[in-house]
């Protein structure tokens, strides 16, 4: 009888956990997952933090017991290949980084399956001429301030993804802003824009909008039967051997995965790359 107690105790210990934490219950999903990270970089400025990004990844994938590819070449997007990967990892991509609308379109059936993305650094400023992409991503690039020590707020340290970020977190990095933000996105952390240096006051004032002293930092979107986490960190070299920052990472790598239930090519309905969006997965 005692037995039998005690194994409904343990039983409705474990129910009230997983109700109270559904990302614990979800903890390992990363485990055995497959990546793929992709660095392609249009003409343009190309960061020299990619092989960095890319170690690290590679680092985080044998230190969590999850799969990473890399690649930059555009003609692995075709739906046969991209069904095997539980997300896509674009790191520092800048400008155009697809060869053919036929790629882009394989791209655009991906997330609509249900595939993941994680974007870092200036992945806002990829494929600047592609309005769907840029609602994806959730902005468009348009100016970063000088590299220098700044703060950002944790404004939601709930979140999954946030575990382990202080409440102000202040390092040096590129102070990210952009235009065409898209309103889906939900914002985790935010810049704080009166902890920059004062010197460029005039292009902050213009670049920062309405937004005013804030400006969106890291965030994620459920967007078009996708998931989609996002952070504008990571313009130094040495982010990527930093523990903070590779846990920053990491913890945007894990929500992803977690959101996972598969790559569902019934659910794509696009031809086009320029489809209008899906509304109650209609077009």
């Amino acid at each position: 009888m005692k037995k039998i107690v005690y194994s409904r105790l343990i039983l409705l210990a474990f129910t009230f956990a997983t109700m109270l934490s559904p990302a614990l219950a979800q903890k390992h999903k990363l485990k055995n997952s497959r990546v793929l990270v992709y660095t392609k970089n249009g003409v343009g400025y190309v960061h020299d933090n990619i092989p960095s990004a890319v170690a690290c990844i590679k680092e985080l994938g044998v230190e969590n017991k999850f799969t990473v590819d890399v690649s930059d070449d555009p003609n692995i997007f075709t739906e046969a290949n991209l069904k095997k990967y539980t997300m896509l990892i674009f790191t520092s991509t800048n400008n155009d980084v697809f060869a053919t609308d036929e790629q882009r379109v394989a791209f655009r059936r991906y997330i609509e399956a249900g595939g993941g993305f994680v974007g870092v650094h200036s992945v806002t400023g990829t494929e600047r001429k592609w309005a769907w992409f840029k609602m994806m991503v959730g902005e468009t690039f348009t100016w970063h301030a000088n590299f220098q020590p700044f703060s950002l707020i944790n404004i939601d340290p709930k979140h999954p993804s946030m575990e382990g970020i202080p409440a102000v977190w202040t390092k040096e990095d590129e102070c990210y802003f952009g235009r065409e933000m898209y309103p889906g996105i939900k914002v985790l952390m935010m810049h704080d824009v009166t902890t920059l240096d004062k010197k460029q006051s005039d292009l902050i004032l213009k670049h920062a909008g309405t937004f005013g002293d804030y400006f969106p930092a890291v965030w994620y979107q459920n967007f078009q039967g996708g998931h989609v986490w996002v952070t504008t960190l990571g313009h130094a070299k040495t982010d990527y051997q930093n523990p903070m920052y590779r846990n920053h990472l990491l913890q945007g790598i894990k929500f992803i995965a977690n959101q996972y239930q598969g790559i569902d090519y019934s659910k794509a309905i696009s031809t086009g790359k320029d489809d209008k969006l899906m509304v109650n997965g209609e077009l």
